[in-house]
């Protein structure tokens, strides 16, 4: 009886080790975007991914050559991410745009959440329209949100001049976009 517990015990403790393993592979902060870092070499990107594909701009043969984007599929298809490099002499990621709803910021906000979501967990700095959207960018965080205009209220949708305030996003608005931008 004793192993038993002892075997539950410890089955429950490696269950445990791996979902936060599995939590960080996923895990938008300040630093990180799942297994990339700020500091992350384009030419580290292959070992980071050797389990999934990864596809370079169709001009560019080798990650020794800075490409102009970078994307990353899971080995089953699924887009994960999308990367800009900078133009550093060692060029690291400049812009990251999340495709996968399983990434999910420390605060919890991922692309499955809502425009209450980010209002309940971040301090928003600023909001800017464009022509289809309106980005949302965050106090304290490289991190920036893009709603579609068809989410707001009728009589915002079609304006292009003008400043939206945060009261005039529904709270229920999904999220199009989730974009990590690193200087």
């Amino acid at each position: 009886m004793k192993n038993k517990n002892i075997f539950a015990l410890a089955l429950v403790a490696m269950t445990f080790i791996q979902c936060q393993k599995a939590d960080k592979e996923f895990l938008i902060t300040k630093d990180n975007v799942g297994k990339i870092s700020r500091t992350t070499k384009v030419s580290d990107l292959e070992a980071l991914y050797e389990k999934d594909s990864i596809v370079l701009d169709t001009n560019v043969s080798k990650l020794t050559s800075t490409p102009e984007k970078i994307q990353v599929f899971e080995k089953g298809g699924v887009h994960l991410l999308t990367l800009t490099p900078n133009t550093d002499s060692i060029p690291t990621i400049e812009n990251i745009r999340i495709y996968d709803p399983r990434f999910v910021s420390d605060k919890g906000v991922s692309l499955v959440s809502t425009f209450k979501d980010i209002k309940d967990n971040y301090t928003i700095d600023k909001i800017v329209t464009s022509m289809n959207n309106v980005v949302i960018f965050l106090s304290d965080s490289d991190m920036y949100i893009t709603i579609d205009k068809e989410e707001l209220p009728e009589s915002l949708r079609y304006a292009y001049a003008g400043d939206i305030e945060a009261v005039q996003i529904p709270d229920v608005a999904k999220i199009k976009y989730i974009m990590v931008g690193w200087d």
